[in-house]
């Protein structure tokens, strides 16, 4: 596809080994890479098979991640340490960002990004998504950031790492589960076309910060905030009680809320996903051109 010049759309693979259960997660990947492709463009959905970074995966290579518990969780910061142990290995928001742009692809859909977590100034718990996001020239599009972070700090740091953050279709950030978070006046963007002569000109200024999309999740598959706040907040505190912390506490939040909602968080968390691969494969579209 690069070779012949087509539009591409990376897609990342935490959410299909980390973020939804088996089988669920398969079929996840299958009609993300159908949406992706009814769209017209390619897509390229990313992991390290045998301590090999793969662009774009084979059937049986999505089917080995959705499946083997044993796959990795791996952040930007270890490529090397996967590529020198031969991990299969899940790439997060920040691996996948830094791999696809080194490949030629500049747009990207995942479900929500990593942020400031709740209590992270006594944890200093802040995801390296939020570095790549202000490192890496891409367009990113995303459901806003996990509904389990503190999003006001979030998007404080976010602007601190000269972040270009724009809402589609919306000024409000959204809050990955719920469309409104509270937080009010990023820019309002309409179209993919308009995303695409936004990210060119970006590019042109010579910044070397990403473009973050934040499109919410649709009206009928969103959970009222009034409804999973609690459920987020009981979550968190038994994460603590249980001394859960690291790369194993966002996978670990998101079991217990998809528990606590009788799966009804899993279903928002996949067609909000889904959402986000139609809108990204529409930008590769118009960034191609």
């Amino acid at each position: 596809a690069l070779n012949d010049y087509k539009p591409i759309l990376a897609l990342e693979s935490t959410i299909i080994a980390q973020g939804m259960p088996y089988p669920h997660n398969l079929e996840f990947a299958q009609q993300a890479e159908s949406i992706c492709r009814d769209q017209g463009a390619v897509p390229a959905t990313i992991a390290f098979i045998n301590g090999e970074v793969c662009v774009g995966l084979e059937k049986d290579q999505i089917e080995l991640i959705a499946r083997d518990p044993s796959v990795k969780k791996i952040s930007r910061r270890e490529l090397g340490l996967a590529l020198s142990e031969k991990w299969n290995g899940a790439v997060t928001v920040s691996a996948t960002m830094h791999i696809a742009l080194s490949a030629g692809i500049r747009i990207f859909s995942t479900g929500g990004i990593g942020g400031v977590h709740r209590s992270a100034e006594d944890t200093f718990d802040i995801s390296e998504d939020l570095t790549a996001l202000g490192s890496i020239p891409m367009v990113v599009v995303s459901a806003g950031a996990k509904a389990i972070l503190d999003i006001g700090r979030t998007l404080e740091y976010l602007e601190t790492l000269g972040v270009v953050v724009v809402g589609y279709k919306t000024s409000e950030f959204p809050a990955f589960y719920f469309r409104h978070s509270g937080f009010h006046g990023i820019h309002q963007v309409d179209s993919a076309k308009h995303i695409a002569r936004m990210y060119r000109n970006h590019t042109r200024c010579g910044l070397h910060s990403a473009l973050l999309v934040a499109n919410p999740v649709s009206k009928k598959d969103e959970i009222p905030a009034r409804d999973i706040e609690g459920i987020i907040a009981a979550a968190c505190t038994s994460a603590q009680e249980k001394n859960i912390s690291g790369k194993k506490l966002t996978p670990y939040l998101l079991a217990e809320i998809v528990r606590a909602t009788g799966g009804h968080s899993l279903e928002t968390n996949r067609a909000l996903a889904l959402n986000n691969v139609g809108l990204g494969a529409k930008i590769s579209r118009e960034v191609h051109k």
